[in-house]
């Protein structure tokens, strides 16, 4: 049976809700159910591929709801250069949010440095580019938890810490970890790595948890451990209490 969460909780948890849909296999025709119903439901955002930011833009202008999308993703591997143009180009199209994706081989080669001034560079780009039309832009930065230990996990935090970014963020829902056997490891968002994000960061940045995210009660776990944002494209449902 289906729990019924109160009516102030289900506002608290829509509000935190990017409402996600990055298949590549999405549709105008589902882009435009999702941005409805991110509007009908006081969703923080919707979270979708480049190509569409401009569309949904358009789509969401006279709602609160912000656009959100995603650079360097699902790999983090482009160029800097690359995702620098990326996250500009996005924000000119009318994106308010931008995801980006570390340099995953960085952070296990222990070359924080790379990591830090990407994303410097990146935060710059995009809030220039905000700047020049009047926007505050958010910047989030996807660590791919499922791939680091907990002493880059926490590097990774202070690297993103430094550069100014608004967000870290654990995952792209993508990945596929595997061990010595190929056999599939865990991946998405734990409780674990949010409490461990949120100590490692302290209160001044949010902290996103995304991935696996599909009941009320894993979101309001989640939040628990320090949360502030929901990447799923579950909202519907968790708001729901199911």
């Amino acid at each position: 049976m289906n729990e019924t969460i109160a009516e102030t909780e289900k506002s608290r948890l829509a509000k935190m809700i990017d409402h996600t849909l990055l298949s590549p296999t999405a549709t105008k025709v589902q882009i435009e159910r999702l941005c409805d119903e991110a509007a009908q439901n006081n969703f923080a955002s919707v979270c979708v591929n480049p190509v569409w930011v401009k569309f949904c833009a358009e789509k969401l202008r006279e709602t609160r709801v912000a656009v959100c999308t995603v650079i360097g993703f699902p790999l983090g591997a482009d160029k800097t250069e690359v995702k620098t143009f990326a996250a500009s180009s996005a924000v000119l199209d009318g994106a308010d949010e931008i995801d980006m994706l570390i340099n995953i081989g960085k952070a296990k080669e222990g070359d924080f440095d790379f990591v830090r001034e990407e994303i410097e560079q990146v935060v710059r780009a995009a809030k220039s580019a905000g700047d020049a039309d009047g926007k505050k832009i958010l910047v989030k930065v996807i660590l791919e938890t499922c791939f680091l230990t907990d002493g880059e996990i926490e590097k990774c935090c202070i690297a993103a810490k430094s550069a100014r970014a608004d967000f870290v963020k654990t995952s792209t829902g993508f990945a596929a970890p595997k061990n010595e056997k190929g056999e599939p490891l865990p991946n998405g968002a734990s409780v674990r790595h949010i409490a461990l994000m949120r100590k490692t960061v302290g209160s001044e940045m949010g902290v996103k948890a995304s991935g696996g995210i599909r009941t009320a009660q894993f979101a309001r776990d989640l939040v628990e451990a320090g949360a502030t944002r929901l990447g799923t494209s579950s909202g519907i449902s968790i708001i729901n209490g199911e």
